[in-house]
C-alpha cells in the first residue's frame, strides 16, 4: 500500500481504499441477492411439488437437473467474463439467475419441472462462478479475508428469501405470484448492485480460459471436505421443509420455518466467521463445526417433534457455515497454481450442493427421509475427521497473495 496515495496495488492495477470499500459492499450485496433467489425457491418446494403432482422420487429426479444444467454451463462463465469483462458479465448472469426463479412454479408436471430446473441450475452455476471470482479479486486487493463475510451475505439473502417464502406459504399464497414478484424485485436490485463492483477486463492479448483443467491432487483432498459440508448444506436447504411436512406431519408454514432456521444460523456463523477463524484457526473451527453439525443431524434423524428437528437443522447450518470459504482459502495455499486449485475445489463443492437434493430424494424413495439424513449426518462427521487438510502450509501466505494477480487491470 502506498501511504501517500492511499492506494492498494496488485500486479499492474491500483485501487483507492474508498473504491475497494465500495467494491466490497457491492459484491456483498450481489451475494445477498443471489442467496435470496435460493431461499425464495427452497421454501416453496412443497407447493411446487404439489402443483406439479410429483412424488418424492420424481422430485428427487427433478432436483438433479440443476446439477446437470450447472455442470454444462459453469465452464461458459469464464469465457463470458473474458469476452465482456467481469462487471458486464456479472450483470447479465445475475439477471438471468434472478429471472429464472419464475420458471419452477409454472411447471405443470415432472417434465416441465425438470426443464425449468435445468435452466435454474445453469444460470445459478454461471452467476455463482462469476460472483465468487469477483469476491476473490476484491479479497486479493483488500489485503485480508472477506470471503466468509461474503458467503455470510449469501446466507443472509437466503434467510430473507426464505423468510418471505415462509410468510407466503403460511398465508397459502400462490408460488407463481410470489416468485414473479420476487424475481422482478431481485433483478432490479441485482442490476443496481453490479454497478459498484470492480470493472476488471482481461488483457487484450490474453487467451480465453480453458474449458476444463484438472485440479492438483491437494485440491481434490480439500474439495472432499468441501463436498461434505456443501452436501449437508444443499440437502438441508432443499429438503428441510419437505422433511418436516412429510416425515413429521407439520403444516406448510411451520415446515417452511425450518428452512429459515437453517438459513439464519448459516448467516450468523458466516458473518462472524472471519473473526473466529483468525482467533482459533481453520482446522479447529471446522472440527468444532463438524461436531455441531453431526449432533444436529442426529437430532433431525431421531426427532419425535418438529421443534427438535428444527433445532437439528439450525445446528447443521451453524456447523457447515464456514466450510466453503475456508476450502477456497486452503486451495489458494495448496500449490503453485492457486487459481487452478480454487477452480477445482469450486467444481467439487458446488457440484456437491447441486447433486445433494436429488441424492436425498432418490434415497428417500427407496428407504425414508430419516435414512437420507443419516447419510447427511455421516458426511457432517467427515468434517471432524478430515479438517486437518485445511491447515496452513509454509509459504502459503505468499502464494495466496498472488491469486488473481495475473494479466488483469482496472478498466473503469
Amino acid at each position: 500500500m502506498d501511504g501517500r496515495t492511499g492506494e492498494v496495488a496488485v500486479g499492474d492495477a491500483a485501487y483507492g481504499k474508498e473504491r475497494l470499500r465500495r467494491a466490497r459492499f457491492a459484491v456483498a450485496a450481489v451475494f445477498c441477492v443471489h442467496g435470496a433467489v435460493t431461499g425464495s425457491f427452497a421454501t416453496r418446494i412443497p407447493w411446487i411439488q404439489e402443483h406439479a403432482g410429483v412424488g418424492p422420487g420424481q422430485l428427487g429426479l427433478a432436483l438433479a437437473f440443476p446439477a446437470l444444467g450447472a455442470s454444462l454451463a459453469m465452464p461458459l462463465a469464464g469465457r463470458i467474463s473474458h469476452r465482456l469483462g467481469d462487471r458486464p458479465a456479472l450483470r447479465v448472469l445475475l439477471a438471468l439467475w434472478t429471472l429464472s426463479l419464475i420458471l419452477p412454479s409454472l411447471a405443470p408436471n415432472v417434465y416441465g419441472l425438470c426443464a425449468a430446473l435445468f435452466v435454474y441450475g445453469a444460470t445459478s452455476g454461471m452467476s455463482d462462478v462469476a460472483m465468487n471470482a469477483m469476491g476473490v479479486e476484491v479479497e486479493n486487493r483488500f489485503g485480508r479475508s472477506i470471503m466468509s463475510g461474503l458467503h455470510g451475505m449469501w446466507s443472509a439473502g437466503a434467510l430473507i428469501g426464505s423468510a418471505a417464502g415462509t410468510v407466503a406459504a403460511h398465508l397459502g399464497g400462490d408460488a407463481r405470484v410470489h416468485h414473479l414478484v420476487a424475481a422482478l424485485v431481485l433483478t432490479a436490485l441485482g442490476l443496481v448492485c453490479c454497478q459498484g463492483v470492480l470493472d476488471l477486463r482481461s488483457a487484450p492479448d490474453a487467451d480465453p480460459p480453458p474449458r476444463f483443467a484438472l485440479p492438483p491432487r491437494s485440491a481434490v483432498v480439500i474439495g472432499a471436505i468441501g463436498f461434505c459440508g456443501v452436501f449437508a448444506e444443499g440437502a438441508s436447504l432443499d429438503w428441510s421443509a419437505v422433511y418436516l411436512k412429510d416425515a413429521l406431519g407439520t403444516s406448510p408454514g411451520i415446515a417452511a420455518a425450518s428452512t429459515t432456521a437453517f438459513a439464519l444460523t448459516m448467516a450468523v456463523a458466516r458473518l462472524v466467521g472471519d473473526r473466529v477463524v483468525d482467533r482459533f484457526g481453520a482446522v479447529r473451527t471446522v472440527r468444532v463445526g463438524g461436531a455441531a453439525a453431526t449432533v444436529g443431524g442426529v437430532f433431525v434423524v431421531v426427532a419425535p417433534h418438529p421443534v427438535a428437528a428444527m433445532a437439528g437443522f439450525a445446528l447443521l447450518g451453524l456447523g457447515v457455515a464456514v466450510v466453503v470459504p475456508l476450502a477456497f482459502a486452503a486451495a489458494a495455499r495448496s500449490g503453485p497454481n492457486p487459481s487452478q486449485a480454487i477452480a477445482g475445489v469450486a467444481t467439487i463443492t458446488y457440484t456437491s450442493g447441486l447433486i445433494a437434493p436429488s441424492a436425498i430424494g432418490g434415497l428417500a424413495d427407496v428407504t425414508s427421509l430419516a435414512v437420507s439424513f443419516g447419510v447427511v449426518t455421516a458426511l457432517a462427521f467427515g468434517l471432524v475427521v478430515g479438517a486437518g487438510v485445511l491447515a496452513p502450509r509454509s509459504g502459503a501466505g505468499a502464494r495466496a497473495d498472488r491469486v488473481g494477480a495475473g494479466a488483469r487491470g482496472q478498466a473503469g
